[in-house]
């Protein structure tokens, strides 16, 4: 196989399932790999703010002069987007040699099935290994405990948020679903836990192991007016930062997590606060409450799950008046879309559902239907779309100059209009 796709397309055929919980499979490769860090590795788990968690320690650790490498899945529109090495997303033939490493350890005397998931997070885990970094940034797919992630013992760990998301696999309250992703914690490590109300048994898989707790509330915290922000951890403050560049009222938890994993690991990788200043000054994570000015105004987010929506809303309502808000919306099969429908409704004017191009999203037909079966607002109009674009293209035509057109659901919505570059959109029906 000599092309990324060619390999991509030969991992989708390997397992009969997307997920396959356990990690004795995965075990088995990376001992035949022989694969490990000789850098400190940070590994971020949570229900939402993983990425931005990962991006805004990427830019803090760039400007204090480390060459980072980072992990993050799943991507927007290039698979190689998941793998960034000194601030720079890799190119797809940088991966090929690795993938081909994975494929000879995995296929020695008894064959190992990895899924898809596992066999292309060993492929880049791989490639970081191999790379002259200076430290790992690794986000969790999904849960943490038997996530293909949790091979590598992090140096320190991070977990932002516990909701309610992929329950199915990883319990049905946020206790369950805590202890699922406390399950990268290690003995002796420090792990920063930046969800202002944790689940009791993140704090009891701490105390049970020995790890070096920090906990948001008590072991750091931050403050803020319209201007400026404060943080304060063990021992140390920063006055007067900036807001991260990365928009809406929840990455401020998220950039106190940051600052106390910093903190944790000062002793091996000091970072200045200047370096603090300037990389959260500078990040950028796209679809991420991603604003593109224009007429109508053009909000992007991949917030896929119920507590992610409800932030969105929160920022949504934070942007000021507009006369009409369209909702481009497309998910997975498996999301509990009526708290997310109902939470971001009373917002929304017009919906435009759409189908993606994967067989586990919900049809553009069956979110109308549930969007209907629930809907008590009599002048909302909805319609269907085959594509994200075809969706976007009608909100557009629909839409007035001053109104604004927010897209959102899941990473395949976003990045079927973000494959197409940003779009700027200027009121082409005012000079009809």
């Amino acid at each position: 196989m000599n092309s990324l796709e060619s390999w991509l397309a030969h991992c989708e055929r390997l397992h009969p399932k997307n997920i396959d919980m356990g990690l004795d499979r995965v075990h088995t490769v990376v001992q035949r790999m022989g694969l490990r860090f000789d850098c400190p590795v940070i590994t971020v788990a949570g229900t939402n703010g993983k990425g931005s968690t990962c991006a805004m320690l990427e830019a803090c650790l760039l400007e204090a002069g480390y060459r980072p490498g980072v992990y993050t899945s799943p991507h927007l529109v290039h698979f190689q987007e998941r793998c960034r090495l000194h601030g720079e997303t890799v190119q797809p033939t940088d991966l090929l040699p690795h993938f081909e490493r994975v494929e000879t350890a995995r296929a020695q005397a008894g064959e190992v099935s990895l899924t898809y998931f596992e066999f292309t997070t060993l492929a880049i885990l791989s490639l970081m290994a191999s790379s002259p970094i200076d430290v790992a940034i690794l986000e969790v797919g999904l849960g943490g405990r038997l996530d293909a992630v949790n091979v590598i013992d992090p140096t320190c760990s991070v977990i932002t948020s516990v909701d309610l998301d992929h329950m199915e696999f990883l319990g049905h309250d946020r206790e369950t679903i805590g202890r699922e992703k406390a399950g990268i914690m290690r003995t002796g490590r420090p792990v920063v836990v930046s969800d202002p109300v944790a689940p009791q048994s993140v704090i009891d898989r701490a105390t049970e192991i020995g790890a070096d707790l920090w906990l948001f509330g008590r072991d750091f915290n931050f403050t803020g007016d319209k201007q400026q922000w404060g943080w304060a951890g063990r021992g140390r403050r920063y006055s007067g930062l900036a807001y991260p560049a990365l928009r809406g009222a929840n990455q401020l938890v998220n950039a106190s997590g940051v600052l106390a994993a910093l903190e944790a690991l000062r002793s091996e990788m000091p970072v200045t606060a200047q370096a603090i200043r300037n990389g959260l000054a500078m990040v950028e994570l796209p679809g991420r409450f991603q604003i593109v000015p224009g007429q109508p105004a053009l909000v992007f987010d991949v917030a896929h799950n119920a507590h992610a929506v409800a932030a969105l809303t929160e920022n949504l309502d934070a942007m000021g008046f507009y006369p009409n808000t369209h909702a481009v919306f497309g998910a997975m099969a498996d999301k509990d879309v009526l708290p997310m429908l109902a939470r971001v409704g009373p917002l929304v004017d017009r919906w435009y559902f759409c189908d993606l191009p994967t067989p586990r999203a919900a049809t553009a037909t069956q979110l109308h239907e549930k969007w209907q079966a629930s809907n008590t607002r009599k002048a909302v109009q909805a319609s269907t779309h085959a594509t994200p674009q075809a969706a976007l293209d009608a909100a557009v035509a629909a839409a007035d100059p001053a109104d604004r057109i927010v897209v959102f659901g899941s990473f395949y919505t976003v990045g079927g209009i973000l494959a197409n570059g940003i779009p700027r959109l200027d009121a082409p029906h005012l000079s009809t």
